[in-house]
């Protein structure tokens, strides 16, 4: 089963921006909880997680969003999700997760909204 989880990461303009790609989901989200929390404690201000190569999230998923998007908030810092595909963004929606976190249509938006 696999634990790790690929994620391409990439500065723009300054900002992290974390790519995970494929799925997130119980056997890897707290690998990639770990990655986010290390770069929350190495002093990150703002992050952009991009979805763009993300084709499913599972309940455990967005427990590890949640929690990312707390402690930025915690920090007086942006944490802002993009470029998700339909299906995930319904989810998000129908969660109410986008009631409580941003989310933009793309990168450039992202980068716009800090």
């Amino acid at each position: 089963m696999i634990t790790d989880i690929e994620v391409i990461e990439e500065r723009e303009s300054g900002v992290l921006v974390l790519i995970p790609v494929n799925r997130l989901y119980g056997p890897n989200a707290d690998s990639f909880e770990s990655l986010v929390m290390d770069h929350i404690r190495n002093g990150e201000q703002n992050l952009i997680i991009d979805f763009s190569r993300l084709k499913f999230v599972s309940s455990a998923g967005m427990r590890v969003i949640l929690v990312a998007a707390k402690q930025f908030q915690s920090k007086q810092g942006k944490f802002i999700l993009c470029s998700m595909k339909d299906n995930i963004h319904e989810v998000f929606r129908v969660s109410g997760f986008d009631q409580v976190m941003l989310i933009r249509n793309s990168r450039w938006s992202a980068l716009a909204s800090l």
